[in-house]
């Protein structure tokens, strides 16, 4: 047997397995749904931060430039206001967002159980002080909160219903009114539980509950953002999209929490007028490292619209236009690549090589570092700019990425199209035998 078998056959094996039951399990899809739930406010609120906060030098004499520094100086606030209504508390959303999806999943009131969570966060995440609700860990330092105060509300609304822990109604009490009793016990629990926690950590450490939860999670958020993390989870992505699992929502999934935090901080950093300290978030991923979807398809789709193969140039023709909004599986299962051993190693390489090249880019400031949540449908020079605030110098290193992948895949694509130009022949050859055999008959 050879290595490449033996590999697949490990892939589908044993990999495969894990991966499926990770990708389904209920509480990993609550969080990956919690968090698309949330996106529209993310995008909305990551676009206004680029108009506060133009992407110019202050010394600049260009008229725009000039306009825009000044208008944006003089009506800060107010373009800010729905930025700080959407990102800057993007945590309540994703608390509301997961525990709505576990719930439905456990066939709950969905509604109810994001209700509670999100009193069960903001108890915790936002105690008033002098009137006011402060909303520093309502962004993207809550984030971790958010995923386990969410898991925790909807699981002890759950742990209640299946013992039958609750005040029963008579028959003849509204169907909306029993739903709004379920919750009293589920309340009471909570500020039993959570509140008295949060008052210990503020008390012994001077710390919120997300803020002390940051803190544990500090050192998990420094590794997730170094190359050798970055590699790893397109490593393991790839690996899974090679065995026909689709492995960037299994590694997108895992990865968001962290996404979303490192987005968080950037942007703080940003308006505190700090240098940004995060580099791996999704527009790092979905722009720079996955050129065209999975595998960094992009030259890949360019590569066979020149092709001598009949079978590569159609599927070139299809792919070309949803590659260039970064889906791929028209010459991802068109080609296939799927479980093709031809393209198995250019599929692995090609992200992997973009994210090296990408990440020292950023490292060395070539190109600004994210700061906003793009739609992963934007064509890519576009988005690579938009998520880096309007960086040019991004999106002309996503198209020497994509000459690098075109390149990297140019002598797999050649032994395979010579592949398909045998086999186009020999079909040729056995129909032009079938008519010549028709006509002498």
């Amino acid at each position: 047997m050879s290595i490449s078998q033996t590999m697949f056959n490990f892939i589908e094996n044993r990999i495969s397995p894990i991966a499926g039951r990770i990708s389904s399990q209920r509480h990993i899809m609550a969080i990956r749904d919690g968090f698309i739930s949330a996106m529209p406010f993310m995008i909305v609120g990551s676009f206004l931060l680029v108009f506060a906060y133009p992407p110019f030098s202050p010394t600049s004499n260009w008229a725009i430039a000039r306009w825009w520094l000044a208008m944006a100086g003089q009506y800060e606030v107010e373009i800010l206001t729905p930025f700080n209504m959407t990102m800057g508390i993007m945590s309540v959303y994703i608390t509301s967002a997961i525990a709505y999806n576990l719930a439905q999943s456990y066939k709950l009131d969905p509604f109810m159980a994001a209700m509670l969570a999100l009193m069960s966060f903001l108890l915790i995440a936002a105690p008033q002080l002098n009137k006011v609700l402060p909303t520093a860990a309502l962004g993207g330092v809550g984030i971790f909160t958010a995923i386990l105060v969410a898991i925790y509300t909807t699981e002890l609304v759950r742990f209640l219903k299946v013992r039958n822990i609750g005040i029963n109604l008579p028959e003849q009490v509204p169907a909306k009114i029993k739903q709004s009793f379920d919750l009293l016990i589920p309340i009471l629990v909570v500020v039993l539980t959570l509140y008295p926690l949060s008052l210990l950590i503020q008390s012994q450490f001077d710390q919120l509950v997300p803020q002390a939860i940051m803190s544990l999670f500090q050192p998990l958020i420094s590794a997730a953002d170094s190359l050798p993390a970055i590699l790893l989870a397109v490593l393991i992505g790839h690996l899974l999209w090679f065995a026909g699992i689709h492995g960037a929502v299994i590694v997108s999934g895992m990865l968001q929490a962290f996404w979303l935090t490192n987005l968080g901080l950037n942007q703080t950093a940003l308006a505190q007028g700090l240098p940004l300290p995060h580099i791996f978030m999704e527009g790092f991923w979905t722009f720079f490292i996955v050129i065209g979807g999975s595998g960094a398809t992009f030259g890949l789709v360019l590569l066979y619209l020149r092709s001598k193969s009949a079978h590569l140039r159609s599927i070139g023709k299809l792919s070309l236009v949803p590659s260039l909004f970064n889906i791929n599986e028209p010459v991802i299962f068109g080609t296939p690549i799927v479980m093709n051993p031809t393209f198995f190693l250019p599929f692995i390489i090609a992200p992997l090589v973009n994210s090296v090249i990408t990440y020292f880019a950023v490292k060395t400031d070539l190109i600004a570092r994210v700061i906003s949540v793009v739609p992963w449908t934007a064509p890519a020079p576009i988005g690579a700019a938009w998520a880096t605030g309007w960086d040019f110098r991004a999106a002309i290193l996503v198209v020497v990425l994509a000459a690098v992948s075109a390149v990297i895949y140019y002598p797999f694509f050649k032994v395979y199209e010579k592949q398909l130009l045998d086999q186009e022949d020999a079909e040729m050859t056995e129909e032009q035998a079938t008519v010549t055999q028709g006509v002498t008959q």
